[in-house]
């Protein structure tokens, strides 16, 4: 059998949560035909993301043909062309960029539909409920392939109304939120009777691939952050918290591993505080790699302020490392003092003192509270089992 999954953009380094996924699904005997909106980055570190992109198809590759290739498989379904057209509606703002945006996603959707149709797809699955759940609705009403998405947070909650998340809901056959928080945050937005179409399938990472991982760590750090350096997850906090500890004598390292729009902004504050030593900028890393850090790091650090439940953490506590994290949306469904230290978002005093605690916490404490974090992911977090999980609901 074949299903199809769309992204927009994937494969990336910040999306390896779906590559596993796919894999998971394969592995169950269901072929994956994967939609991409726009071409994946060019410079991907891991060996695995870059054969995924191979695999992957681009939705806008060959934009030129895109319009004229819309119009004929239109012209073929002119009743199902119009109901799109009036969902799209909904899923966008008005004026000229609005009617841009909907003439994009139902072009898009005709690609999509076109291909699943050649391919035999009995079902086609979108992560994040934004522009692909968009895309995928459409698709479904211009073929009535039956479609599904995945809500990860925090974008969807931000802007429920303007993304239409209640029509998306109810034109699919069922609605993945990877925490309960998340479930409960789109039950806000739809009548009771569709609350049972909203199921909890959490992110996976593949634990046997995390315990193979033969990766070099940058040596002499305290502290792994593993992040998009982006303003939602309050990495400039971390400057706070170092110079609240700085005044209490101590001086750990903090290695940042990840890219972003903030990295110029963490160099340029770190510096003129006197922190450049203690923060290290280390970029992109592969999945050895960021394992390999994790696995050197007294905690790992993510003092984020909007989330859905990051797969770091599962990748941290899978390696055995405790983690210092706030407690918002679903990360208090995964952390706790049992394997690591919650602080309140925005509070880099908090932040600081937990995070003196974690170097101050003994071996024995310490092993104790990363093999409860094992145990966790373990047994929620499995990336084979919660792809399985996920093709239930599908029904193909």
């Amino acid at each position: 059998m074949t299903i199809a999954y769309l992204v927009n953009r994937y494969p990336t380094v910040s999306h390896t949560f779906v590559r596993r996924e796919i894999a998971g699904i394969e592995a169950a005997g269901t072929s994956v035909l994967r939609f991409s909106i726009r071409a994946a980055p060019g410079d991907l570190p891991d060996p695995a993301d870059r054969a995924e992109r191979d695999r992957t198809q681009v939705v806008l590759q060959g934009a030129p043909g895109l319009v004229l290739e819309a119009a004929v498989y239109l012209l073929a379904r002119p009743g199902r062309g119009w109901r799109a057209w009036r969902a799209a509606r909904t899923m966008v703002g008005g004026g000229m960029r609005g009617l841009v945006q909907r003439v994009a996603y139902l072009v898009e959707a005709c690609r999509i539909g076109r291909a699943m149709e050649k391919a035999g797809a009995r079902h086609l699955h979108a992560h994040f409920g934004t522009n692909p759940a968009a895309v995928a609705r459409l698709a479904h009403i211009l073929t009535d392939i039956p479609y599904s998405f995945t809500v990860h947070g925090p974008d969807e909650f931000d802007a429920p109304v303007a993304l239409d998340l209640a029509g998306k809901i109810a034109d699919s056959a069922f609605v993945v939120a990877i925490s309960h928080y998340g479930r409960s945050q789109l039950c806000r937005w739809v009548d009771v009777p569709l609350w049972s179409r909203i199921k909890v399938v959490r992110c996976g990472v593949e634990i046997a691939a995390i315990d193979a991982a033969r990766g070099e760590a940058a040596p002499g750090y305290d502290f792994c952050a593993v992040a998009r350096l982006a303003p939602q997850k309050g990495l400039p906090l971390l400057i706070e918290a170092l110079l609240h500890m700085r005044d209490r004598g101590l001086q750990p390292r903090i290695a940042l591993v990840g890219d972003g729009p903030l990295r110029e902004t963490l160099a340029t504050e770190a510096a003129r505080h006197g922190l450049s030593d203690q923060i290290g900028l280390l970029g992109s890393r592969d999945g050895a790699g960021v394992a390999a850090q994790l696995r050197a790091a007294r905690a790992m650090v993510l003092p984020s302020f909007a989330e859905g439940l990051p797969v770091v953490i599962m990748e941290s506590l899978a390696v055995g490392t405790p983690v210092v994290t706030t407690m918002v949306a679903g990360i208090p469904e995964l952390v706790d003092q049992e394997c690591g230290w919650l602080v309140p978002a925005g509070d880099a005093m908090a932040l600081a003192e937990a995070m003196e605690r974690a170097l101050g916490v003994t071996p024995e404490r310490r092993t104790a509270m990363g093999a409860e974090g094992r145990r966790r992911v373990e047994a929620a977090h499995d990336a084979v089992a919660n792809a399985r999980q996920l093709l239930g609901y599908m029904k193909v």
